[in-house]
Formats: C-alpha cells, structure tokens, sequence
C-alpha cells in the first residue's frame, strides 16, 4: 500500500495535507526519479500545469523550485485540462509531464499528478520509488549550480497545439445540433468556446469564468443539474459537462436526463461496432459500472471486461490486449484510437459526432440500455484502510449478496483519494438497491464512521 499516493497522485487540502513543502519534495524526487536515466551533459525536460483553483500558483512554484534544484527544465503551460498535458508531454519529446488538478474535489483540496514520457500515469512501482526518495532520513539527490540548475520556460501556446489535435480526430465540422456545454469554471474553461467554436458546433456556455474559488462549485460533471435545467430551457439536444481538469465527461439528453459515463461508452461503442472499428468488440470497464450496460452489450454481441476502480487500470488493460475504447462510469472515457487518456472534451465531440452521423437523439441512441437501479452512499471514516477487518461488515456484506443473488450485486471499496468508503448495490428496483445500500452503510458506520 503506498503511502502518499492514491488512485490518481497525491492529494490533500492544499497548504495544510497538501503543502508546498510537499511538493517542493515531490519535484525534486519525482523530477529525479522520471528523469534519471538521461546521460550526462544531456537536460531532461518536464512539463508542469495545473488547473484554476487558488492553490495551484503556490504548489506550482514550490513544484518547480523542485524540479529546477536536481537541473530539469521546465515547461510551464500555464493551465490547461490533465488530457491536454498527457497530449503536449508526447508531443513535445518531454521526459515527464506534472498536473496540479484535484479534478473533481472541491476547491480547498489539491492535487499533483505525474506523467511518464509515453503520456501515461505512473505505475504503482514508480510511484513506490518516489515514495522512498520523500522518506529517506538524508537528500543525497544532485545539488548543481550556476550552469547546472534547470530553467523555466512558459510555454502556454500548448493549449492551440492542444485543440488542433482534438479537432484533427474528427472527420468534418459539427454543425447542426444545439448543446450546453460546463466547464466547471475549471481547466477547459478557457478552451471550450475555441474548440467548439472551430468545429461548427451550436453551442452556449455555463461555468467558464473560474474565479479561483469556484471550480466544481454545483456545477460540472459531479453536479448537472443546472446543466439539465439549461438544456431543457434553450430545447437543445445535448448537454456536456467537464469536471475540474477535463478528464471527464458526463452528457445530458434532450430531455435533460444525465448520461453517465457507462452510457456515452454504450453509444461510442456500438457505433464503432457497427463500423467494424471496436476492437475484439470489447469495452473495457471498472467494476463500477453498471450491470445493466453489461446486459445491454451482451444483447449486441460485444463483450465488457472489468478491472479495479481507476482508468490507469482500465488503460493498462487496453494496452495489454489491444482494446481501443474504454472507461469508467464516471465519465473517463479513453478512446484509444486518438488519445492513450480519459479526456472530457474529445469525447464530448465524438459523441456529438455520432449523434450526428447517425441522425438520431442521444436518447434514442440509449433506448436499447436500461440501467437496473443503483445506490452510492460515500462513508466517511476515521481509517478507510480498517473495514476489511470488520467481521460485521463482512457478514453485512453477504447478507446482501445472497439477497440479491444473480440479479444485483454490492460493491464496497475504499475511496482512493478522501478518507472515505464507498458502499454501492445495483438490484431490480429502486427500492430493493436503497435497501440493501443502507443495511450495509449502517454498519460501516457503527463500525468504523466519524
């Protein structure tokens, strides 16, 4: 179990979990580790972006203050999504890229999140080896000066470079449907209207005017509700929601009923099928989705692996068997084809894409899935790492599971970045889910709640 990183880098509340001490240590140690294997008198280069939250300035500079002291040079982009980061570190030959983004969170917390020079996030193995740096009792890492010390240079005309990748994966413009597009005053905020702007689209705005504070603020791709309410109100025919660093989406139909991440892949994945282009005709998921898109792609002939929670899982699945499209039901949808990462904004234009090619409503492309009824109820705990030595919790459990048998499941597990635990059930009905949910949340929380 690593110490300081979860399921995507090391978060915490910024300046308190999270401080610039810390990151100062992770840009030296993490800088050191992902750069180490370049010869000498050669300069390894690390690209460092972040999102809009109010902290990232300060976790940027004590950030690059670390990665400058062991000689890296360093491209700052300013900000920009966590895709466009992952994109710019391949495009421009960089040995590392750095995100400071707490994605979805809300604004207190922080994030930083490293890349390797293939685009992807770190390996457990990395991360350990950089854990071991932070804990060592003496730095023995390089000190150079004068002509040793790395540099800095801005490099924000990346998010065009960005953008023209994004616009070169689809085949022609997006005119003629309507869409609400938020940018949860988040990281895409300044890109959206440039990129739909380029490709046709018909489209309006709500959060993208990020103020420091409000990024994630009841709105994005964990709070559509004002996004359904807008989508119904201008009778447009999608609605696309990011969250704080635009590695997910989340849509919204012409009804305004949100489309989660399982559904967008649904309707990617069976046009692609349909065209010949879904690899293995397989979808690649997280043990989070929902059982009903199992049962839905089972009845179109195209199979759905799973793997533990995290589209860095996910990812690594699809690259070790050659899948191309994939995701989590959260909205990281990685469309392998054209980018090796979940990125909200590409895969809102693909969707929209399909919508179009096919003439069809984003409803009527979702009229063969029915999701069986789901419950999520997120614990807090004093020690998220405890509840599997809980026998109560153990035998709740299969209480549960022997309850709804075949036709529903219970999934509990801990949260990757928050003291948390996370307790979902699907079943045939609304109720039966709420049920069994709470039987179990009852006594994780006499078990182990704050």
């Amino acid at each position: 179990m690593l110490k300081y990183f979860g399921t995507d880098g090391v978060r915490g509340v910024a300046n308190a979990g999270l401080t610039p001490e810390m990151a100062f240590k992770l840009g030296r140690d993490g800088g050191y580790i992902l750069t180490k294997h370049k010869s000498a008198g050669e300069r390894a280069r690390v690209l460092v972006s972040r999102d809009t939250r109010i902290s990232g300035q300060m976790l940027e500079y004590a950030l690059i203050s670390g990665l400058l002291s062991v000689g890296i040079e360093v491209l700052e982009l300013g900000v920009i999504t966590t895709p466009g980061l992952s994109y710019l570190v391949r495009a421009q030959g960089a040995d590392a890229g750095v995100q400071i983004s707490a994605s979805h969170n809300p604004v207190e917390d922080n994030g930083i999140k490293f890349f390797g020079s293939d685009g992807l996030k770190l390996s457990d193995e990395k991360e350990a080896e950089i854990e071991a740096l932070i804990d060592s009792k003496e730095d023995t890492l390089p000190r150079p000066s004068a002509q040793g010390l790395g540099t800095v240079t801005s490099y924000h005309e990346g998010s065009s470079k960005y953008l023209q990748f994004i616009e070169n994966t689809l085949p022609e413009q997006l005119d003629g449907i309507k869409v609400v597009v938020d940018g949860a005053n988040g990281a895409s905020s300044a890109l959206i209207s440039r990129l739909f702007a380029d490709m046709g689209v018909d489209f309006t705005t709500i959060a993208t005017h990020p103020d420091g504070l409000n990024i994630n603020d009841h709105v994005g791709a964990t709070h559509t509700e004002l996004l359904q309410q807008e989508v119904v109100k201008q009778g447009a025919q999608l609605g696309l929601a990011f969250d704080g660093d635009a590695d997910r989406c989340i849509a919204v139909d012409e009804k305004g009923n949100e489309v989660d991440g399982d559904h967008i892949m649904y309707v990617i994945g069976c046009y692609l099928a349909d065209h010949g282009r879904l690899k293995n005709d397989t979808i690649v998921t997280t043990v989070m989705s929902n059982l009903g898109f199992t049962k839905a792609l089972e009845r179109r002939g195209i199979k759905n692996i799973r793997t533990q929670v995290g589209d860095r899982y996910v990812s690594e699945e699809m690259r070790a068997n050659g899948y191309n499209l994939g995701g989590e039901q959260s909205g990281h949808v990685i469309i392998s084809d054209y980018h090796n990462t979940g990125d909200g904004m590409l895969t809102g234009l693909h969707l929209l894409y399909v919508m179009k090619d096919t003439g069809k409503s984003l409803s009527e492309l979702l009229s063969d899935f029915k999701s069986y009824p789901q419950k999520l109820v997120n614990v807090p705990v004093r020690n998220k790492q405890d509840w599997k030595k809980s026998t109560k919790i153990s035998a709740a459990i299969a209480e549960v599971e022997k309850t709804l048998g075949d036709d529903g499941r219970i999934f509990v597990r801990p949260s990757g970045t928050q003291e948390l635990i996370r307790v979902m059930t699907e079943a045939p009905t609304q109720e039966l889910a709420d049920k069994c949910c709470q039987d179990v949340v009852d006594v994780v929380k006499a078990e182990m709640g704050i």
